[in-house]
């Protein structure tokens, strides 16, 4: 089986963020759902596979993916967003670190529904798995794949548990320490937090956790 290192997935329906394609570029793979095609052949960046009900691509990109990449084509009645289904395509590829990038998008529920995404049990056996939505960092840890913040001190980021509660969450190097804490859903406890000697780690015991770094650099 070919190694690949990196996969990275874009979506969203705003032009990517230049921090955001600093992200992708270099990408082993990369895979584009519906839309955000467009805005990675805007960016530069060159995908490798075309996912989704191909309703929001453009006809110039849509030609563009027909005679230059592969096309997953799913129906328009379907059960998982094309962010879903494209994160689905880059898992099987098993690689050893996973990046969604987006530059933000017009809906609130997407939004919510891509970064959920990260958090999904098909993508637990990835080693390491991020996102970048604009200039917001976001990483996802588990039990077994601990969080690095590896940025200055006094920089925010902010725990959330967005696929519910988080049991033992420890938080080391920060302002604000936490120590074998439960966090509920999506609750304000993990929220503006302060790395204080970095890198800052976070690890918990059981549930997915979801790390966002404000308007952060590559």
């Amino acid at each position: 089986m070919e190694t690949v290192h990196t996969v990275a997935v874009l979506t969203g329906s705003e032009p990517l963020d230049p921090v955001a394609v600093a992200a992708a570029d270099g990408a082993d793979r990369i895979v584009a759902a519906d839309g955000g095609l467009d805005h990675a052949r805007a960016a530069g960046l060159v995908p490798d596979v075309l996912v989704g009900d191909l309703d929001s691509v453009s006809a110039d990109g849509l030609g563009w993916a027909t005679a230059n990449i592969t096309i997953e084509r799913h129906p328009a009645d379907k059960a998982a967003t094309d962010t879903e289904l494209a994160l689905v395509c880059a898992a099987a590829m098993h690689p050893q670190r996973l990046v969604l990038v987006a530059g933000r998008g017009d809906r609130l529920d997407h939004t919510i529904a891509a970064l959920g995404a990260l958090g999904a049990e098909s993508l637990a056996g990835i080693p390491a798995i991020e996102g970048w939505w604009g200039s917001d960092h976001v990483l996802v840890g588990r039990p077994t794949r601990p969080v690095h913040v590896a940025r200055p001190a006094g920089t925010t980021f902010s725990l959330l548990a967005l696929h519910g509660p988080c049991r033992g969450v420890t938080i080391t190097g920060s302002r604000w320490p936490l120590v074998e804490a439960d966090l509920g859903s999506v609750v304000g406890l993990g929220v503006s937090n302060e790395v204080l000697e970095p890198p800052c780690r976070i690890e918990l015991t059981a549930g997915v956790v979801t790390v966002i770094i404000p308007g952060a650099q590559p």
